[in-house]
């Protein structure tokens, strides 16, 4: 039954559920039901709240409305499927062909149209996760564990994989680094550059992380770093 939660032998395992919805009125009854049936869920109202909490403590399961104001479900779910192993459930109005399928190409598991009974969106959620979970399970590959090491010149993820930085890419994690799981605002970024605050084109910090994504990903590294829309960065702790 759902309200028993998922068991893993003798363990019962409630999987951490981020739900995003800018419908006040859907979002708590949604949080409300899916707690009710054993499930441990929190609700957000957008991307940049989203992407707080991920940075705090990431999400097994993503439940996404498409049409939020700001950064919409489509580039959310093509954001996170990019960063982590994330099951990503979306929950939306839009019932065409079209939005389906954009939805399932952004990196959707599963596609639920409103009007939703939060039964079946609890299904749903026990569905991705059970197939996330037999996923993972043959595999014994450790997570990574980033680190900074030879004076913060090199990037590892205690996995094999490094990545020496340039000077700017340096600071701006060692930035992150210090305040690791929470968001650090744009201009503490700047200064630990030490660039001037007032001259310094922000602008400029996008690029430094598009390319360090970048030269991250040649070294088959999977930079698990959040653009925090309207504020700044984050690296999860």
């Amino acid at each position: 039954m759902i309200g028993e939660g998922y068991k893993h032998g003798d363990v019962v395992i409630s999987p951490l559920v981020y739900l995003v919805d800018d419908d006040r009125d859907f979002r708590e009854e949604m949080v409300f039901g899916l707690s009710r049936l054993g499930l441990n869920v929190h609700g957000f109202h957008n991307a940049a709240a989203l992407y707080r909490a991920c940075a705090a403590k990431p999400a097994e399961i993503v439940i996404l409305d498409i049409g939020l104001e700001g950064e919409d479900g489509l580039s959310i779910a093509t954001h996170l499927r990019a960063l982590q192993s994330v099951g990503i459930v979306m929950a939306t109005a839009r019932s065409s062909i079209d939005d389906r399928l954009n939805g399932l190409e952004a990196g959707a598991d599963a596609y639920l149209v409103k009007p939703i009974d939060v039964r079946e969106l609890a299904a749903t959620v026990m569905a991705v996760n059970e197939r996330l979970n037999r996923r993972r399970a043959p595999s014994s590959s450790p997570a990574p564990r980033w680190a900074l090491e030879e004076g913060g010149w090199v990037l590892t993820d205690g996995m094999g994989h490094r990545l020496r930085l340039t000077t700017s890419e340096r600071h701006f994690l060692e930035r992150l680094f210090s305040e690791r799981g929470k968001t650090v605002d744009r201009r503490a970024l700047v200064e630990a550059m030490g660039a001037d605050i007032y001259d310094f084109n922000y602008a400029h910090l996008d690029t430094i992380v598009s390319r360090l994504r970048r030269r991250a990903k040649k070294s088959d590294m999977l930079l698990p770093l959040h653009a925090i829309r309207g504020s700044g960065f984050a690296f999860p702790d």
